[in-house]
């Protein structure tokens, strides 16, 4: 008896939790899927079943294609000016050759867009990229262009103008991460380097990188996740206009169901997008195992 319940006990700690993870995560999750296998649910109080037909209607909607092009171009873009800006400051923070009060000034300055919520993020940004805003003011001025530019509301440069603005609010990530990486390499590899004739270049590629692998795949699979799921930034910024040209994914799934009503449609999309990050999330896993 006695071993029963030592046996039970911790199980009976983790309950709470367990509860509060099936009735927040599990059952929608579950109610999501078992929706986008039938039509007009919610509305209706019979739905019919139509198995995957609103997945191929999904599929074949130009929106919704639209919408993939523009994620998977708003998403590769976004992780490689992450990871090139974010290593850049990273490594210069972690130079030698500035002390102890400049290194602590800069990583306030180049971490301020992290601390922000995407909320001012979005009015920050559409301020400055305002017709009448600073950006278009600076660039007349020095004579870059010849007349205002609608970032936000022109097909031609919206989708860069988002983009931009999402590579500014997530590259401290990458900086902060890379940076402790960076600490934790010893510096007897170094000096065996340069015992060896190498440049900084060859040490670089050669001793750098490597012992930052674990850490960048780890980096590159979360935000890969987290920008595929970017929402809030692009919907308070151009709502997923203009015609358009910034839709994503995940605006379309938002609209799908909150503005149009289509709770089916909006299910089978949001299936399609927890399939890709599951994937993603499996192969994050498995390199976790790999590296323990």
């Amino acid at each position: 008896m006695a071993k029963g319940k030592k046996v039970i006990t911790p199980y009976l700690y983790l309950l709470p939790t367990i509860v509060l993870m099936c009735i927040l995560l599990i059952i929608p999750i579950v109610m999501v899927i078992s929706y986008s296998f039938y039509d007009n649910v919610i509305i209706n109080k019979n739905p019919v079943f139509v198995g995957l037909k609103n997945y191929a209607t999904v599929l074949t909607d130009p929106t919704f294609l639209v919408a993939i092009k523009n994620t998977l171009l708003f998403v590769l873009i976004s992780i490689v000016a992450h990871f090139l800006i974010g290593m850049l400051f990273a490594m210069l923070l972690n130079t030698r050759y500035l002390g102890i009060t400049a290194k602590g000034i800069f990583r306030v300055i180049y971490a301020l867009p992290w601390m922000f919520t995407a909320s001012v993020i979005a009015i920050v940004w559409r301020m400055m990229l305002n017709p009448n805003g600073v950006l278009n003011f600076l660039m007349m001025n020095a004579g870059i262009i010849s007349e205002k530019v609608e970032w936000l509301a022109s097909r031609d440069v919206a989708l860069s103008a988002v983009t931009v603005i999402n590579i500014w609010s997530g590259y401290p990530f990458y900086m902060i991460s890379i940076l402790a990486g960076l600490q934790g390499i010893s510096m007897d590899l170094y000096e065996a380097s340069a015992l060896d004739g190498a440049n900084a270049v060859q040490t670089f590629f050669r001793i750098t990188i490597p012992q930052l692998k674990p850490i960048l795949v780890s980096l590159l699979m979360l935000d890969f996740v987290w920008t595929l799921q970017q929402f809030a930034l692009i919907w308070m910024t151009t709502g997923g206009g203009p015609v358009n040209a910034t839709e994503t994914i995940s605006t379309y799934i938002y609209k799908q169901g909150f503005s149009k009503y289509q709770y089916s449609m909006a299910s089978a999309g949001a299936v399609i997008l927890l399939i890709v990050c599951t994937i993603i999330g499996i192969f994050y896993v498995r390199q976790q195992k790999a590296g323990d």
